[in-house]
């Protein structure tokens, strides 16, 4: 079994809706700390797992500097009947989304602040 892992910072920003008060609930920005682990039972033909790059260009590139509540590809903004509503862009849905983005990725971690990670592991 092959296994590499990749760590980038991300800086954004975001919101959460939630039903007390918090100061989360304010647009704020965090230096997340994303890696990303994937692993296979062979190489591609390029003799990898995944190549960095393309792990770099499908999170780095689409999420650094964006307010992660207006990435519609994200699948947190959902159409109703009135309107928008926002889906909280929580690290823990952050980590599951970037988990399935990449197809041999098994495991992501998301530290949003010192002693604050959120991990995502593929159930299969």
């Amino acid at each position: 079994m092959f296994r590499i892992q990749k760590t980038m910072e991300i800086a954004g920003a975001h919101r959460l809706n939630l039903p007390y008060d918090s100061k989360c609930s304010n647009h704020h920005g965090h230096n997340w700390l994303v890696t990303v682990y994937c692993k296979s039972e062979g190489l591609n033909e390029n003799g990898m797992v995944v190549d960095f790059v393309e792990i770099k260009r499908e999170v780095h590139d689409k999420l650094d500097h964006q307010c992660l509540n207006d990435i519609k590809e994200l699948g947190w903004i959902e159409i109703g009947s009135s309107g928008c509503i926002d889906v909280n862009p929580t690290a823990e849905r952050l980590a599951e989304w970037i988990c399935y983005a990449i197809p041999t990725c098994y495991r992501v971690d998301v530290q949003e602040s010192i002693g604050n990670i959120a991990t995502f592991e593929y159930p299969g």
